[in-house]
């Protein structure tokens, strides 16, 4: 909370790692519980296997978190320099697009051994990690969270003064924060 100086940030990032974690549950369903999968080689299973959900998600939530941070990291500096929202998001997708898309790449690619094992869990746990980083870095650290952050404005940039003094911080002048009037 301090590094970005917002109580808003931390929540939209818990939720977009949420997102992220959501659908790829979602395909491992489709993809071996529906037998979709069993036409590109995969074996079918009448459940995802019960260790899967907890290794994905710690994974998942760990690597999100580290894009979303890098992301919000270039936005948060712009922030700083011009306090134009709009400016801040462009910029930081700008400077973090082609890194995060390029990290994105090199994991999917190490993931991917796993899907052509002969281990049903193995291969849900390949294509979960595949799946879940194709998704997180294209569609939410692409669009969901630069449409969020135009959208909520000033309100990414929120921190109470009673935080603000707690963590003694300066006090917040020539912005205008939800709710205030200048």
């Amino acid at each position: 909370m301090r590094a970005f100086r917002s109580v808003v940030l931390p929540l939209k990032a818990v939720f977009m790692n949420l997102l992220s974690v959501s659908a790829t549950y979602g395909v491992l369903v489709l993809l071996f519980q529906d037998e979709l999968g069993k036409g590109i080689g995969f074996q079918s299973s009448p459940q995802v296997e019960g260790w899967i959900p907890i290794f994905l998600f710690a994974m998942l939530f760990g690597l999100s978190m580290d894009y979303e941070v890098f992301l919000l990291s270039r936005m948060r500096e712009e922030w700083d320099r011009t306090h134009d929202n709009e400016a801040a998001v462009a910029r930081g997708l700008e400077r973090t697009g082609r890194i995060i898309t390029a990290a994105a790449v090199i994991m999917i690619a190490a993931f991917s051994g796993f899907m052509f094992g002969s281990f049903v869990g193995l291969q849900q746990f390949g294509v979960g990690l595949a799946a879940a980083i194709l998704l997180d870095a294209t569609v939410v650290r692409m669009v969901l969270v630069p449409a969020t952050m135009k959208l909520l404005g000033n309100w990414n940039w929120y921190l109470p003064d009673g935080i603000r003094r707690a963590l003694r911080l300066p006090a917040q002048t020539a912005v205008e924060t939800p709710g205030s009037r200048r």
